[in-house]
């Protein structure tokens, strides 16, 4: 089989103010026409540089590449001016990257974006790649292309975002596509859409893929061989049934040991050590018949939670899960009033919530409070650890002097497994995974007994989420905390939850215990979300069948929209249509 593309020995070093760092140091892989290469690891690991060196797209300085060669198609890369770079990239390399958000140029519309490296590479009229961009847009299952090539980027669900980037990268049919990360942000629905897209486009076009990622369950449905990554070295390499079925290493061993599987028995949790409602049968948090709508303006409404009803008992974990645009954050937001809901009530130990005044709210926050999906957009970047912290501690008045709130902050930071010394950094001298760790601590700063978390790992390597978790779950034993847990990692949901509840277009479709759910769907859009999850298995991978699905469409397509919830078994609650 032809090599299209060979790395060899690889070094790549930042120069940082006082000294150098070696990111990427002696890499050799080759890729052949039409196969997939899997390049794993956790973030650090040297991935994401390697894939950027070979498209040329780091910025020197800081960066520069001190050895090595990057041969694509018989050309030394490594050799080439950045003129001679722009003529490849788009058209012999695509490249896809984790958030489309952020890749698309938010004041250009779509069609034109996909055009314009039409245009560029291609030489053809403005008319001709219109036609050409529109079509693209088909090919990769977005309906009304025609409409919505005039459409911006904040006009498209994060999936369909993700299959513009895919339509981009495509366009000009690349011998060679590396996709960095393309899933991580998308839920597994989506995310089983988007590689079966790229599956699809690889047959169609005869591409050859290079895909970085953290997860093995991913790999092992998508690529042809494997390399693993640490601390910018390949530590081992091999077809990816050699890797899965004998790993070596034991970096290795390690990624796959802390993969969640829906397979594996529930942990017992232990019985959190402080509860202060003494009658426990008492809900802590009850939601009845919330609805929370939105103008879209002409006439239209988005019912994005559509009458939903459920309870949280204290010391509990009610898991929230759902694909992008379910209700699920939107229902977690309406619960902390951070929108005002559109009907229905939220009691809080019996008090409704959504009746509050403004300064009745402020108040009720120390109660209940939100751990958001993105630690680094939600850290003020100019503030340093101690203020991010210590601000709730000033709102609240929970802290006399300065000397007692870095106290405090320095508490909160050790109790999250920090070094309290942390508390004179700035959020960008942090990773993924601390950050996180600084968000549960200004989330923990007024003791609160609810805590709504938003999505907390979905931006977290499978080690670091387990970490995350770990804590989590520590935190709630000590403290006698409640958990409504929003995320679309069922694996993940199932381990920390004691009961799940499934949402679609707006409504709770099933609701039951953790393991009797998981053992036992009765909805069908249940059912969908667990054959979607991706297996760390590749023959179980293999088995599945690829259907490449369209975005979904108005019509209901798993009747929800005239249900109700009825048990069918004690504690199993499912959606059963009534018209």
């Amino acid at each position: 089989m032809e090599t299209i593309l060979q790395v060899k020995d690889l070094t790549v070093s930042f120069q940082t103010r006082d000294h150098e760092v070696e990111a990427v140091r002696g890499v050799s892989f080759e890729v052949r026409k039409g196969e997939t290469l899997g390049i794993v690891g956790e973030s650090g690991s040297g991935k994401s540089v390697t894939a950027r060196s070979i498209m040329r797209l780091l910025p020197s300085p800081p960066s520069y590449m001190k050895d090595g060669e990057i041969i694509f198609l018989g050309k030394n890369l490594a050799e080439y001016s950045e003129k001679e770079m722009e003529s490849i990239r788009g058209r012999d390399i695509g490249m896809i990257f984790q958030d489309p958000m952020t890749s698309l140029n938010p004041t250009i519309k779509i069609g034109n974006q996909i055009a314009e490296s039409l245009i560029k590479h291609q030489k053809l009229s403005k008319k001709e790649a219109k036609k050409q961009a529109i079509e693209m847009l088909k090919l990769v299952g977005i309906r009304n292309s025609e409409f919505r090539y005039d459409q911006y980027p904040h006009e498209f669900s994060g999936g369909m975002r993700q299959r513009v980037m895919i339509a981009i990268a495509l366009a000009c049919r690349p011998a060679l596509l590396i996709a960095d990360e393309p899933t991580t942000a998308l839920d597994v629905t989506i995310q089983a859409q988007i590689l079966n897209l790229m599956k699809n486009m690889q047959e169609r076009f005869g591409t050859s893929i290079i895909l970085i990622t953290h997860d093995l369950g991913v790999v092992a449905g998508m690529c042809d061989r494997v390399a693993v990554m640490k601390d910018g070295v390949i530590v081992e390499s091999g077809t990816t049934e050699e890797i899965f079925e004998n790993p070596k290493h034991p970096y290795t061993l390690k990624l796959l040991n802390a993969l969640p599987r829906l397979n594996e028995k529930k942990k017992v949790k232990p019985a959190p050590l402080i509860l202060t409602n003494s009658n426990n049968s008492r809900p802590l948090l009850e939601v009845k018949s919330l609805r929370q709508h939105f103008d879209m303006g002409k006439g239209n409404v988005l019912k994005a939670v559509n009458d939903i009803s459920f309870q949280i008992r204290e010391g509990e974990t009610l898991g929230l899960v759902g694909e992008s645009g379910s209700g699920k954050s939107t229902t977690g937001r309406a619960i902390l009033r951070l929108h005002q809901p559109t009907g229905g009530e939220v009691l809080y130990q019996g008090m409704a919530v959504n009746r509050l005044s403004k300064s009745e709210m402020k108040t009720m926050r120390r109660h209940m409070q939100m751990i958001f999906q993105d630690p680094y957009a939600s850290l003020n970047p100019r503030l340093k650890v101690l203020d991010i912290i210590g601000e709730s501690l000033d709102v609240h008045k929970l802290t006399g002097s300065p000397g007692e709130r870095r106290k405090r902050v320095e508490e909160l930071l050790d109790m999250v497994g920090l070094d309290p010394a942390f508390a004179l950094r700035y959020p960008h001298e942090f990773s993924g995974g601390q950050r996180q760790r600084i968000g549960i601590a200004r989330a923990l700063a007024v003791e609160p007994k609810f805590i709504v978390c938003d999505e907390p790992l979905s931006a977290l390597d499978v080690s670091i989420q387990s970490q995350v978790v770990k804590l989590l779950e520590e935190l709630q034993h000590r403290l006698g905390l409640t958990y409504l847990f929003i995320a679309h990692d069922l694996s993940m949901v199932k381990h920390i939850s004691d009961r799940v509840a499934v949402m679609y277009m707006g409504k709770i479709v099933e609701l039951a215990e953790s393991e009797e759910l998981y053992a036992n769907p009765q909805h069908e859009y249940t059912k969908s979300l667990f054959n979607a999850i991706p297996v760390p298995d590749p023959k179980i991978e293999a088995q599945k069948k690829r259907i490449l699905q369209d975005e979904y469409s108005e019509e209901d397509k798993y009747q929800v929209d005239h249900s109700q919830l009825v048990e069918v078994s004690r504690g199993h609650w499912v959606a059963m249509p009534t018209g």
